[in-house]
């Protein structure tokens, strides 16, 4: 193992060992919750890999039309799939689409297997179609790591990521690849806005959105066909995000996973804090998705940058890195890789507060030594961003010097028009060319920068630690569910029994059955094994 560096900011080792057992300490309760309870979407999210697909007249798929079915005959206790398989051994229907359609009419009655026999035999038939799905994720996966053999990764940190999205996912299709043209690494489709609050998918490609478009599995997988196309003409692999978070965050990710996105954008806490999910669904709903994401190589993005649109970005800096703690904990213990936790934080410092490019310094240099072999993803100013494109074009740039100095990963660029209108396809093209600029000129610039070590920058990413160090200890005695529900983080407070969803939550009853969890953990099972 390659000998790690001594610290630019002179962190303690022990300083950071404790703070990482303390966010294990946090995060093990939330943990023990989503193994010993399920969601509406969990269970939807295994019919999903088992095949199901499609929807009714009123564009409600079939998995809820289902799932509501099953809930309301015999509860969902059990989980859905013996229910569900049972109903296919009776010759209820010969197939999930037929069972679907059948619940949606009222026309079946769910029961559970009464006998060991009949319960072993539905086990063994849900077992063998999810299965199949996790299978193609699997090809998905090595289909993704031939073309980055093939085609090649970017040749440059910082990778380049920009947002697209005009509500039709055929005019996302060309701004996405005149975007890769202009040099973007990495391409975002931004959701239809509150769809993170519906508590269903939408069924194939959409043609109209509210400030994003729909993530469906058909735009996924036009989105992603178009950047291969792309791919093949630049001669490197051009990467796709999307959002897995929301009332569907399991179901979503699952969706990506067959259609091979690269990145997803999966944190319960800005579902809890910005759109007021109940936090128990959401924390359940997360660990299976990110079991989903460790299965199909997909990065993921944490929302931490979220946290400082709304508190200060001085006072809550150690909010993020607590955050930032935690969510490590939690994707790690659901299976993911430090290549694949795309930790985030941002640049959203009063750009009027004397020395304020020496904190976010600090700050982001925080971030990279806590997380070493993490791809970080570097959020650009937006709280303050006033309308004046001259100097948001410059807070931009500083954003970027500051990016390729601390060693970032993944660059989220700014645009000069942030808080004025929509950016247009001219200031998508100017981000680009400022990061250029920057990244070009600036080299390795970050094995030059060497902070005093008892300077400015120094003592402040030590005094962010100690103060999440602190934080950490008083979550442990108080419980995460309890920091939420006290607004410690974003200043929103989220009590743990409130918020949208809390209906879809129940406790798992003795002979739960999931095929998707009991082979996502016999994954997760031989990961630890080789390491």
């Amino acid at each position: 193992m390659a000998t790690r560096p001594p610290s630019k900011i002179g962190l303690d080792p022990a300083v950071v060992r404790k703070a990482r057992s303390l966010a294990r300490k946090a995060g093990a309760p939330i943990v023990k919750m989503a193994t010993t309870h399920s969601t509406v979407s969990v269970e939807r999210a295994t019919l999903r890999l088992a095949g199901l697909t499609g929807a009714d007249v009123e564009g409600i798929p079939w998995v809820n039309r289902l799932v509501d079915a099953v809930r309301e005959d015999v509860g969902l206790e059990h989980g859905i799939a013996l229910p569900v398989w049972h109903a296919l051994a009776r010759g209820d229907g010969e197939d999930l689409t037929a069972i679907a359609q059948k619940a949606a009419a009222g026309s079946i009655q769910f029961r559970l297997p009464t006998s060991a026999k009949e319960a072993q035999r539905a086990a063994g038939a849900t077992r063998r179609a999810v299965a199949t799905g996790l299978k193609r994720i699997d090809i998905q996966r090595a289909q993704r790591d031939k073309l980055i053999g093939k085609l090649g990764n970017p040749k440059q940190r910082p990778w380049i990521y920009l947002i697209v999205a005009t509500g039709d996912i055929y005019e996302d299709i060309p701004q996405a690849q005149a975007a890769a043209r202009e040099g973007a690494d990495i391409i975002a489709v931004i959701r239809s806005t509150g769809q993170s609050l519906l508590d269903y998918v939408p069924e194939g490609a959409t043609r109209e959105g509210y400030a994003g478009t729909y993530a469906t599995q058909e735009n996924f997988r036009l989105m992603r066909a178009a950047l291969d196309d792309v791919s093949r003409e630049l001669g490197r692999y051009v990467r796709l995000t999307n959002y897995a978070s929301g009332l569907c965050m399991p179901e979503i990710a699952s969706l990506a996973g067959l259609e091979r996105l690269d990145m997803m954008l999966n944190d319960s806490m800005y579902g809890i804090l910005f759109r007021d999910i109940n936090p128990k669904r959401t924390f359940i709903d997360q660990r299976f998705s990110r079991q989903v994401h460790a299965r199909a190589g997909i990065i993921i993005n944490t929302g931490e940058d979220n946290y400082l649109t709304t508190a200060d970005a001085v006072e809550a800096a150690h909010t993020v890195t607590v955050s930032q703690l935690l969510n490590e904990y939690f994707a790690k213990e659901a299976g993911l890789a430090d290549w694949q936790l795309g930790l985030g934080h941002a640049f959203e410092i009063n750009p009027d507060l004397p020395d304020s490019f020496r904190l976010e310094l600090a700050h982001a240099l925080l971030a990279r030594e806590l997380f070493p072999e993490a791809p970080l993803k570097w959020m650009p100013p937006t709280r303050h961003m006033t309308g004046d494109v001259f100097r948001g074009h410059l807070l931009d740039g500083f954003f970027n010097l500051a990016g390729v100095l601390t060693g970032q990963s993944i660059l989220l660029l700014g645009m000069m028009t942030e808080a004025v209108v929509t950016p247009w396809l001219s200031d998508r093209d100017l981000a680009v060319q400022n990061a250029r600029y920057v990244i070009n000129a600036a080299g390795d610039l970050q094995e030059d920068f060497r902070p005093a070590p008892d300077g400015f920058i120094a003592r402040r990413a030590q005094q962010v630690l100690a103060e999440a160090v602190d934080l950490l200890e008083r979550i442990v005695d108080d419980t995460l569910l309890e920091a939420i529900a006290d607004g410690t983080f974003g200043l929103m407070r989220r009590p743990p029994d409130a918020g949208k969803g809390y209906d879809g939550v129940f406790a798992r009853a003795d002979g739960y059955y999931n095929p998707a969890s009991e082979l996502l953990n016999s994954s997760l099972e031989e990961t630890k094994t080789r390491d």
